[in-house]
């Protein structure tokens, strides 16, 4: 609004005071007489009443004197604008007031936003420019349908009263007070809590409304680390606005109280320093507030930091509180030039009102510029100017800035730092320490020092690898060891160490003769030498010792200082022995396996040869083809047997053990001779596999084998045969291949009795019919079914001859087990 120009009238008029106390008493006048009703009749009631309107009046006379504050200060902006007296100021105020109806209060507000232009005007300006929308407040939400703009004047007016209460508060609780009151309480909050963050990162409630003086009493502090609103909103220095505390699981003040209200946590500082945390509390779930209201809260927190800032106390428990005494730059440059590490006063440097780097105030004796400039270059410049790489990957900048921000220290080691030299960059490792000491960071910095870094790392590598050094002077007889050393010869460090030449009285008799070959190379040929020996300690323990050592040699060529390492070996020593024992026990082991297996071979050769002598039976040709598996160490159970029986028959069949070694041929050998006792009763195959069956099980040990068994009758030119747990036959009838169907049979000694079907098939003259064990077929990458499919296609392709074929089936089979393999073939002709 424009101010117009007035002229001075001598006449004192304050009417804005007359007309806010009418006001005032009006009010306390009607809610006095609606209490008396209530309680005339009670005693007890009428002490309460007397008690709340005594308050009541409390109140009213704190805001009368905000307002007046408020209304002076406004006189003061008109007497400097229009160039009257204070007089003349009150009654300009008044008429303006009564001009635009509104009461010389909130005109006075009016008059203070558009001369402040502070941030309390902005939020004002705010809640002018969303008078028609809805604007989230809860007190004035009745009056906003019948009068928005005077309900957005009431909002700026309360703003007003609170700050006005703030600064003329005489502590942080009398700030809570006045805020809670005047500007919360119309956003529908029931609590406020003021809190102070500690350089220990503690929190201290420093002022509070709305709770219980149980509640302020349990939470008057917070010990560091522990997880809160108030600490959420300090760690991430940003506004926290929750709808509903328990959805949170954080603890907080008020939260048996109200356990779903809304909380707003808001970092309370200025200039980059966090000083505290504004924290107001809903009764009810909070939805999402606009602008306006966020931007009021952030401006009531902001009021908080200027008052926290101004009224900082160090709380001693119950014996009250005493001023905190800051530091200034000047005692922070002293305790800086007393440290043995570099170290840099750092001041805030702020600009527009917001931190945006670090002045350097002050660098002590110790500190080296990585640049090599000079201290009077450093000092007065600004950190991220003079060290811009402090804002990269180190994030160096981040943690003073924070550690300003919130007072906490920080601490770290072996943090990476990197610094830009004439552009190259150069990396560094440093210990780190911050912390904040009035408004001045001090920041030091340790280089890791290579020296002490090495020898630190030569120290260890000793010690890991048990190596003790020595140094010996031979004009002066001065011998120097290291503590390692002491330990290996089992000596306490305050005995004398011994010469090499006493070497030999420390160690076994039996080594007297290579130690006195090593002093010879070593002293008299002054040469550098080693050797090994047993060490004898006084506590009788025997080390095992390796010792190398060289000459330093004086002018004239002569020795005059040795120089070596004893280290202890006696673990690698026995290590050694172990291994050699280990060698001689798997030699032992392997040439038995090895002869082990050649005997194994030998007996499966002898009883099934690879070839065997083409069998005579009439209009017959049998053939059979026998191959072992590659790896002599998998010598298999497969076995096969063509035999003409006294009746004319022949006995054909194939089977597999199951296993390897010694234990399968042998095995082996006893079914298949079996097999061929039995056969000479004349039965069937059926009935031939039904005894073999009883052999497997009842007297070989329980063992498991595999069998396919045919009685061929070369008159009728019919094949009977039988399966147990095998795969069938396979007929070739000119060009064409098939398998015998799959009968049903158990593998042998599986169960006690088990009777097996047979199957009886016609052969024709040139019919080729082929068993064999699954070694031919067999692969670990496909199904039976496909390798089946397979050896039929190579069957139908095979040469005349049987033996042409079963030899085209070896060499093209594709399987991949490395099993044994047996083939019996028949021919009808």
């Amino acid at each position: 609004m424009s101010l117009p120009e007035q002229r001075p009238d001598p006449t004192e008029d304050d009417a804005a005071d007359a007309a806010d106390t009418d006001d005032t008493a009006g009010t306390l006048a009607d809610e006095e007489s609606a209490l008396a009703s209530l309680t005339a009749d009670y005693p007890v009631g009428k002490l309460a009443a007397t008690v709340e309107r005594l308050r009541r009046e409390v109140r009213a006379a704190q805001a009368q004197a905000d307002g007046r504050a408020l209304i002076e200060l406004a006189k003061g902006i008109l007497v400097e604008r229009l160039g009257c007296g204070p007089a003349q100021a009150a009654r300009q105020l008044a008429e303006l007031a009564d001009q635009a109806g509104v009461t010389p209060l909130e005109l006075a507000v009016d008059v203070i936003n558009q001369s402040a232009r502070d941030r309390l005007s902005d939020v004002a300006g705010a809640f002018l420019a969303g008078a028609k929308g809805a604007v989230g407040t809860a007190g004035d939400r009745e009056k906003t349908a019948a009068d928005p703009e005077q309900t957005q004047r009431s909002a700026a007016v309360r703003l007003r009263e609170a700050e006005s209460g703030a600064l003329a508060a005489p502590d942080t609780q009398a700030v809570a007070d006045s805020l809670f009151h005047h500007a919360l309480t119309p956003l529908g909050a029931v609590a406020v809590a003021i809190w102070t963050a500690r350089s220990d990162g503690s929190l201290t409630l420093s002022g509070s409304a709305g709770f219980s003086p149980a509640e302020a009493g349990r939470w008057h502090y917070v010990p560091p680390g522990v997880v809160t609103v108030a600490r959420t909103s300090l760690t991430e220095r940003a506004g926290q606005w929750i709808r509903s505390l328990s959805a949170t699981g954080l603890p907080s003040i008020g939260q048996h109280d109200h356990p779903d209200g809304g909380r707003a946590a808001l970092p309370a500082g200025t200039g980059g320093r966090v000083h505290g945390v504004l924290e107001v509390v809903w009764p009810s779930p909070l939805e999402p507030q606009p602008p306006q209201v966020v931007r009021q809260v952030e401006a009531l927190a902001e009021l908080c930091a200027h008052t926290l800032e101004t009224y900082a106390f160090v709380h001693g428990g119950d014996t009250g509180s005493e001023p905190r005494v800051l530091p200034d730059a000047a005692e922070l440059v002293d305790l800086a030039d007393g440290l043995h590490d570099p170290a840099l006063v750092l001041v805030p440097y702020v600009d527009g009102g917001h931190l945006v780097d670090f002045r350097i105030h002050h660098v002590n004796s110790r500190f080296l510029d990585p640049a090599g400039r000079p201290h009077a270059l450093i000092n007065g410049a600004l950190l991220l100017e003079a060290y811009p790489m402090a804002a990269g990957e180190s994030e160096l900048f981040q943690r003073v800035e924070r550690v300003y921000a919130t007072g906490e220290p920080f601490r770290a080691q072996r943090m990476s730092l990197t610094s830009l030299v004439d552009q190259v960059t150069l990396a560094s490792v440093a210990d780190i320490s911050i912390s904040r000491h009035g408004n001045s960071v001090l920041l030091i910095w340790r280089i890791e020092d290579e020296t002490a870094r090495l020898a630190s790392l030569l120290q260890h590598a000793q010690r890991l690898g048990r190596i003790g050094g020595f140094e010996e002077n031979l004009l002066t007889g001065d011998i120097t060891w290291n503590s390692q050393l002491f330990s290996l010869y089992g000596r306490s460090p305050a005995s004398a160490p011994v010469p090499l030449e006493e070497l030999a009285l420390h160690a076994h008799p039996d080594d007297a003769v290579v130690i006195g070959r090593f002093l010879r190379t070593l002293l008299h040929h002054r040469r550098p030498a080693s050797t090994a020996f047993r060490l004898r300690g006084p506590d009788d323990v025997t080390r095992h010792i390796r010792v190398v050592a060289e000459p330093v040699l004086d002018a004239d060529g002569r020795p005059f200082v040795v120089r070596g390492a004893y280290q202890d070996i006696s673990a690698h020593h026995w290590t050694e022995v172990a291994l050699a024992a280990t060698r001689d026990q798997l030699a032992h082991s392997e040439q038995q396996a090895t002869e082990r297996n050649r005997l194994t071979l030998q007996l499966q050769h002898a009883i099934m040869p690879p070839t065997q002598a083409p069998l005579r039976a009439p209009r017959l040709d049998v053939a059979v083809r026998y191959r072992p598996a590659e790896t002599e160490q998998l010598v298999g159970g497969d076995w096969y047997d063509a035999v003409v029986l006294p009746s004319g028959l022949v006995l054909l069949c194939v089977g597999d053990v199951a296993g390897h070694g010694m234990e399968a041929a042998t095995s082996m050998v006893v079914l298949r001779n079996a097999l061929r006792g039995l056969a000479v009763t004349g039965a069937g195959p059926g009935q031939l596999l039904t005894w073999l069956n009883s052999v497997a099980h009842h007297l070989t040990g329980s063992i498991t084998a595999t069998a396919v068994c045919g009685i061929y009758d070369p008159d009728s030119r019919t094949l009977r045969w039988a399966r147990a747990g095998h795969l069938p036959p396979v007929l070739v009838r000119a060009a064409e291949a098939v398998s015998l169907p799959l009968l049903k049979g158990l593998l042998l000694g599986a169960v006690p009795e088990v009777t097996y079907a047979e199957d009886e098939v016609q052969l024709a003259v040139d019919d080729t019919l082929l068993m064999y064990t699954d070694g031919l077929i067999e692969r670990r990458d496909r199904t039976m079914q496909e390798s089946m499919t397979q050896l039929l296609t190579t069957v139908r392709t095979s040469p005349c001859t049987l033996d042409q074929q079963l030899d085209r089936l070896l060499t093209y089979s594709r399987s991949d087990t490395d099993d044994d393999t047996c083939i019996v073939g028949i021919r009808v002709s």
